[in-house]
C-alpha cells in the first residue's frame, strides 16, 4: 500500500514583491490542495507572505545582487515552508517583543510574532550568509 504522496516546489527568486507574491500564491496553491479550511488558509498565507516580505525588506534589503529560495513541502502530515536569504543573518532573540507597551506604536515588528502565532513549527538557521526559515503547519489541526 502506497504512502501518503509527498508534494515539493523550489525556487530561487530576486529581492522583489513580485518574489513575495509567488511565494505567498505557491502556498496558497500547496494549502488548497492540502485541504486547508478558509480561516485556516487566510492564517497560513498570511505568515508565509510575512516571512517571505521578511526575507526580502530585511534579509536581503531588495539588493539585486541577492535571491531568496522558498521551498514548499506536503509531507501528508504538514506543510513545510523554507525561505532562505542571503542577508547579514537574524537572531531571533533579538527581537523586540511587540506586545511589550513600549512597543505598541511601533510600525514594524510584528512579522516574527504572527508568523509564530499562525504555525505550529517555526525554526530559525543561521546561514552563511543569511537566514533561513523554516515554518511548519500541521494538516488537521486549526488555531484559535
Amino acid at each position: 500500500m502506497a504512502g501518503p504522496q509527498v508534494t515539493r516546489i523550489s525556487y530561487t527568486l530576486d529581492s522583489s514583491l513580485d518574489s513575495v507574491s509567488r511565494v505567498e500564491q505557491t502556498a496558497e496553491q500547496l494549502a488548497k490542495k492540502a485541504g486547508m479550511d478558509e480561516d485556516e488558509l487566510f492564517r497560513f498565507t498570511m505568515a508565509v507572505r510575512e516571512a517571505a516580505v521578511n526575507a526580502v525588506l530585511h534579509g536581503n534589503a531588495y539588493d539585486p545582487d541577492k535571491r531568496i529560495t522558498a521551498s514548499f513541502e506536503n509531507t501528508g502530515n504538514s506543510l513545510v515552508i523554507r525561505i532562505a536569504d542571503q542577508g547579514k543573518g537574524l537572531d531571533p532573540d533579538t527581537l523586540p517583543d511587540p506586545l511589550a507597551p513600549e512597543n505598541l506604536l511601533r510600525g514594524s515588528g510584528r512579522g516574527i510574532f504572527l508568523i509564530r502565532s499562525f504555525m505550529d513549527e517555526v525554526h530559525f538557521k543561521l546561514l552563511n550568509p543569511g537566514t533561513e526559515l523554516t515554518l511548519v503547519k500541521h494538516l488537521g489541526t486549526a488555531s484559535t
